[in-house]
């Protein structure tokens, strides 16, 4: 048998207008979405969830960060479980809900002006 030691070929890295590391990070200083929800209490860290039903998702790719909202890991690993609509119906909240509540976090974040204008310099 022939093993390929080759370094496996990387993939391309998100296009600038998609990645906001900082505001992810920022992210994960707020409190669950869904804590006050109905079901699992909130347990491990914050992680930044992305709302993929945002638009502009692509074939193995995920929505811009812009379109995240912050979860504890267990919230988090429900949502991928059971997947947007039903998570939010669980919550007892609008199906539009998470993509507004991503919005307001995205409004609210102190980096968000600089960022856009770094995105706006590139272009």
């Amino acid at each position: 048998m022939i093993v390929n030691t080759k370094p496996r070929k990387r993939n391309a890295p998100r296009p600038a207008e998609k990645a906001a590391l900082g505001y992810l990070q920022w992210l994960r200083g707020r409190d669950c979405y869904a804590a006050n929800a109905d079901g699992p209490d909130c347990d491990g860290r914050m992680e930044a969830a992305h709302v993929d039903y945002a638009g502009g998702k692509g074939m193995g790719t995920k929505v811009a960060d812009r379109y995240a909202v912050p979860m504890c890991q267990a919230h988090h690993a429900r949502q991928h479980r059971i997947g947007w609509f039903y998570f939010q119906t669980e919550m007892c909240r609008p199906q539009d809900h998470a993509l507004k509540a991503a919005d307001a976090y995205w409004r609210a974040w102190p980096g968000r002006i600089a960022w856009e204008r770094k995105l706006e310099e590139r272009a």
